[in-house]
């Protein structure tokens, strides 16, 4: 009997003990804050958002607008998050998570448009239209991007002959505060269609859009080894050629010749037929080799030498290859996927006009060797003259790109550091009549922003007529957007 008591207290006694352990449990679940963790490739910036709703239609999007508007929340939208300064989450806000919304609703051969939903890709259409001896006039190099993505940083490319995307959109399609869906164009509502465009989704949600197209052509590349100080004379003509397609340039950061070698890619029109050339859509090769390299550009100067040289010996190989237009626009990018628990890849852009491209690169130069970083990997793309968005980075005159690719450290005293050499980056560009990219790290100043993008004014008022009630917000705009000069709202 003793021995059954005993057994019988000692139960008792765990029962206890799990009701106690599960109390304390259920305790600190409830304490913790409501949401989920969002950020974006970049892993530099983040916030707790409320929650993330993926839309698959028009009405999973009013529903979810609607509804956060009745929370009392903010909305953010997002779609494969390359933006790194914050555009796609904001605190408590929710997000719409339009990667699935992702149709191709058309595609009109006489009239060269396609028409898309936000979550279709530029690989997406890159399938749709070429059959059709079609193919993109604006995308960025890599085809894994979004259209709503791309439409909201007015993201541009590699073809001299046109300017930011904004150059070849018809039309968008948006969904804005009220739950309303509208049109704009540059004959219908020409505001919110400048605003929009460029405007990183704090107008409304870029629903659908109808993109212009150009023919596929077949092109033989030539690329040609030269001095920073010969460049800008040499991609000017080049830019202005009849003859070239597309045109990319790339800037050493091997230390033997630091900003100083460069080789120019032109992809010349050679008015042969399509046949002439492998039409297929090429995919990835060799990716894990590619990988190991740039990995090894991460890791070691040496390897950076390393990469040049091999770029170098391809180049020679490749010289006077034929290859259409829409293959020309896909060139590998998978190799670029990068997961480091402590690092990673990070973007900037300055935009300088070419008379002052060999005075920007000196000084760069300059500032880099004073306080190193890890670049990576430089590339510069001819931008013509473009002021239609609000938030134009060429709106007075033409300007080379240059592209930095930099690894970066994400501890708080290197990221602080980053901040301030960013800062004088884009001073240094500022002082020679340049500016920056919006769509990467928010460390420019506030400042240094409406110096830059003085058209901030002019999008302001059109997020206050059409969305007074500041429904659509995310942390790059609660810093740099608002009336108040930057914080939250």
């Amino acid at each position: 009997m003793k021995g059954r008591r005993g057994r019988l207290r000692l139960a008792l006694a765990a029962c206890a003990v799990y009701a106690l352990l599960l109390s304390l449990s259920l305790h600190a679940r409830s304490a913790q804050p409501r949401g989920e963790q969002a950020t974006d490739v970049g892993r530099v910036v983040s916030a707790r958002v409320d929650r993330t709703v993926t839309v698959r239609s028009a009405d999973d999007a009013r529903r979810a607008v609607l509804e956060a508007a009745a929370e009392g929340r903010k909305v953010s939208i997002a779609g494969t998050r390359h933006s790194m300064g914050g555009q796609t989450f904001y605190e408590g806000a929710v997000v719409l998570d339009l990667k699935r919304y992702d149709r191709i609703l058309a595609v009109d051969e006489q009239a060269r448009t396609v028409t898309a939903q936000a979550g279709a890709t530029w690989a997406d259409i890159q399938e749709a239209v070429n059959p059709l001896g079609l193919s993109v006039r604006v995308m960025q190099s890599q085809n894994l991007f979004t259209i709503g993505g791309s439409l909201s940083a007015n993201i541009h490319g590699r073809d001299p002959s046109e300017g930011p995307l904004i150059a070849a959109v018809r039309s968008i399609r948006m969904l804005l505060a009220d739950g309303s869906i509208v049109t704009a164009s540059r004959e219908e509502r020409p505001e919110l269609f400048r605003a929009a465009i460029g405007g990183f989704g704090v107008l409304g949600v870029i629903l659908e859009a109808t993109l212009e197209l150009t023919a596929d052509e077949v092109y033989e590349s030539r690329t040609s080894l030269l001095s920073y100080r010969e460049f800008p004379q040499r991609f000017e003509q080049a830019a202005r050629s009849p003859d070239t397609g597309l045109l990319i340039a790339r800037l050493s950061t091997a230390p033997e010749h630091f900003l100083e070698r460069m080789y120019m890619t032109e992809f010349r029109r050679t008015g042969l037929p399509l046949a002439s050339a492998d039409r297929e859509l090429k995919q990835d090769r060799a990716v894990e080799l590619t990988r190991f390299v740039f990995g090894l550009q991460r890791k070691h100067d040496w390897g950076k030498s390393l990469s040049w040289s091999l770029q170098e010996r391809l180049f020679r190989s490749e010289q006077g290859g034929l290859v259409t237009r829409n293959n020309a626009m896909r060139p590998e990018s998978d190799f670029l996927d990068y997961r480091d628990a402590q690092h990673s890849d990070l973007l900037q852009e300055y935009f300088v006009p070419l008379s002052r491209y060999e005075a920007f690169v000196d000084g760069l130069r300059a500032l880099l060797r004073e306080e190193p970083l890890n670049v990576v990997n430089i590339t510069v793309r001819y931008m013509p003259q473009n002021g239609e968005s609000m938030l134009s980075y060429t709106a007075s005159e033409d300007r080379a790109a240059l592209v930095l690719l930099i690894n970066e450290k994400r501890s708080a005293a290197r990221l602080d550091r980053l901040e301030r050499l960013t800062q004088r980056m884009i001073g240094l560009a500022q002082s020679l009549g340049g500016t920056y990219y919006l769509t990467y790290q928010p460390y420019a100043t506030l400042e240094q922003f409406r110096r830059s993008y003085p058209g901030w004014t002019e999008l302001a008022a059109a997020k206050r007529r059409y969305d007074p009630g500041s429904l659509f917000w995310n942390d790059w705009y609660g810093k740099y957007g608002s009336e108040e000069g930057g914080g939250r709202r």
